[in-house]
């Protein structure tokens, strides 16, 4: 019986037990077409550099004196423990002194040190650097891997069975990654850990079912599915054979070779490290190369770090710097940095001043007046640093750069038209991105780097 008691066939209830998420997910993409159409852009777009994006997004922010901006000179009550700057392989750029690795590819990376726009709601702040609108406005706009999903995914007659945003490996929660659009274009959360004995990925991966057995009961299903069998061609039925046959290659075919990670050689994971966000960088390029076009990591355990700041960065900046410098080696050897921007931020930074009172015991709070950002690949250059900031890292020196801008940058690359009018279901009027907000500031495009 269905809810409420209402009857259902053994047609839909076997398709419901077979399928599960995974079907009902491409059950929902079969659909997203309809939506996708209503997408109008203003002109004919630019011809894109960007084929793919690799959001990785350190939620929580990141400290920027400690890594990307550091500040050396400011005193102990500012760098703390960490003050030791290391070169880089461009001149006149320097990291801080846990990023070895990365300091190895700066010919490859821009970093941008004037990151601004004086939030430091994490709520609202994650909505300003993943949207590019205000938040609190009337509508509550989607995120760049939803507005990719749409334009760069169905409205742009994507095949690939896997949905084209997804995330590694949990949604944050922090705000409605798909706003107005709806669930269709929320993301594809795999779950799961890349870096286990067997990546679980949701709805794909079933935990302690071997895949001779989910090919057994395939089999069997079809076998007693007299009724269907019997309507073969049956327009109504087509749909949900569709989409069956969709998880299947998915759950058994070429979908699931691209999430098994032990197809890479042992070698190259090694060098990508051995944790779950070494091996969710290796699966993003895996991602990429099987055309998914949206791609975004968010970062395992965060960087909140309120409280005991010192200890954190030692353990988790050398995960960082091992997985984002080996992604971006990597994607340069296959030929894919040239058609894939890599950004990667949280949604502030932290206060450059250490509280060193209990019970913060040296910890850094929330700071979005200014902060760092690693953007690469795509057609985005290598190897400068964009504006600056003061002495100790407390404000923007010069050339401020905001959400829009960044944004508007990585749009511009992939060949998306900012004016694009987006479908509202109420039929407000919403764009791709709107500088006109109230509120709103800009200071424009990345050009220096683009």
């Amino acid at each position: 019986m269905g809810m409420r008691g209402t009857p259902i066939s053994r047609r839909e209830a076997m398709r419901r037990g077979l399928i599960g998420m995974t079907g009902l997910l491409l059950a929902d993409r079969l659909s997203f077409e309809t939506l996708a159409v209503d997408a109008q852009p203003s002109q004919a777009p630019a011809q894109p550099k960007a084929k793919a994006v690799i959001q990785i997004f350190l939620w929580g922010g990141m400290s920027h004196t400690d890594t990307w901006d550091p500040k050396p000179d400011a005193g102990y009550d500012y760098t703390g423990q960490l003050k030791a700057t290391i070169p880089t392989n461009v001149s006149g750029i320097q990291l801080g002194e846990l990023f070895p690795e990365l300091a190895k590819q700066a010919d490859k990376y821009s970093i941008i040190r004037s990151m601004t726009h004086r939030n430091n709601g994490h709520e609202t702040a994650a909505y300003l650097m993943q949207t590019g609108h205000m938040p609190g406005g009337q509508l509550s706009y989607p995120c760049i891997g939803a507005v990719f999903a749409l334009l760069k995914g169905y409205n742009a007659g994507y095949k690939g069975l896997i949905p084209p945003y997804v995330v590694l490996t949990q949604s944050q929660g922090r705000f409605s990654e798909s706003g107005f659009l709806g669930s269709k274009y929320n993301p594809f959360a795999t779950g799961g850990d890349p870096n286990a004995a067997r990546f679980e990925v949701e709805g794909v991966i079933a935990r302690g079912i071997t895949d001779e057995r989910q090919t057994a009961r395939r089999d069997f299903l079809h076998k007693m599915n007299t009724m269907g069998n019997a309507m073969r061609g049956n327009p109504q039925l087509a749909v949900s054979d569709e989409a069956e046959k969709q998880a299947y290659d998915l759950i058994l075919g070429k979908g699931k070779e691209v999430f098994d990670l032990s197809k890479e050689k042992p070698e190259l994971r090694n060098r990508y490290g051995r944790h779950t966000f070494g091996q969710d960088c290796l699966m993003a390029r895996r991602l990429v190369e099987a055309g998914v076009p949206y791609v975004t990591i968010n970062y395992p355990g965060g960087w909140d770090t309120h409280a005991n700041h010192f200890q954190t960065m030692r353990r988790q900046c050398p995960q960082l710097d091992q997985g984002l410098a080996m992604l971006l080696q990597d994607l340069a050897d296959r030929g894919l940095l040239a058609s894939t921007i890599v950004w990667c931020c949280g949604e502030f930074g932290r206060t450059p001043k250490v509280d060193w009172q209990p019970p913060w015991n040296g910890g850094r709070g929330h700071y979005g007046n200014v902060f760092s950002v690693l953007v690469a690949g795509g057609g985005f250059k290598g190897g400068h640093v964009v504006g600056s900031s003061d002495a100790k890292g407390e404000e923007v020196k010069d050339r401020p750069v905001y959400p829009i801008d960044l944004l508007g940058s990585i749009y511009e690359l992939a060949g998306i038209d900012t004016d694009t009018k987006l479908p509202h279901p109420l039929g407000f009027e919403a764009r791709v991105l709107a500088p006109d907000e109230e509120g709103a500031k800009s200071a424009g495009r990345l050009k220096e780097i683009m």
